[in-house]
């Protein structure tokens, strides 16, 4: 289970970039995620598009409504379940979002103002369909690499010892 929301001004992403990024974030963070691409394991993943009104955000200080030159402010929150989130992986997630984010805006590289937050939901603290998920319930589904499940298995031991 993972949420993406894409936090903009009004107006910056057209429908046509929305949909090329409803696939490309969801594969930039599946593939690190379960170890490969997976098309099966897209259900467990939205994006949400958040668009916000000039007077609603602010850089430096000052309302976008107010700064010069129209900045390219962004904030990309991913939000994902307890797994193997070791470093070198949230660093892949990180640079593969904004990656995404500069090909759908066809840009050569993200914009100095799009900021991603990479962060974590404890074990115990995601639920849906009318209950409590756990990372570990998900490893036979079939989209995991066998490395990664074990990978995965390995980190939450590790932090029920703790």
């Amino acid at each position: 289970m993972t949420v993406i929301t894409v936090n903009t001004k009004k107006d910056r992403l057209s429908l046509d970039q929305r949909r090329t990024l409803a696939e490309t974030l969801t594969d930039a963070v599946l593939v690190p995620e379960v170890g490969r691409f997976a098309p099966a394991a897209r259900p467990g993943f939205q994006v949400h598009f958040v668009e916000r009104e000039p007077d609603m955000m602010a850089i430096g200080g000052r309302l976008l409504a107010d700064a010069g030159p129209d900045p390219d402010v962004m904030v990309i929150d991913v939000a994902v379940m307890d797994a193997d989130w070791r470093p070198e992986v949230r660093t892949e997630v990180i640079e593969r979002v904004l990656a995404a984010m500069a090909g759908a805006c066809g840009l050569g590289k993200p914009s100095p103002a799009w900021w991603v937050n990479f962060r974590t939901i404890d074990e115990g603290s995601w639920g849906a369909s009318g209950g409590v998920l756990s990372i570990l319930s998900l490893l036979g589904s079939g989209v995991f690499t066998e490395e990664k499940a074990k990978a995965i298995r390995t980190a939450m031991e590790s932090r029920a010892v703790q």
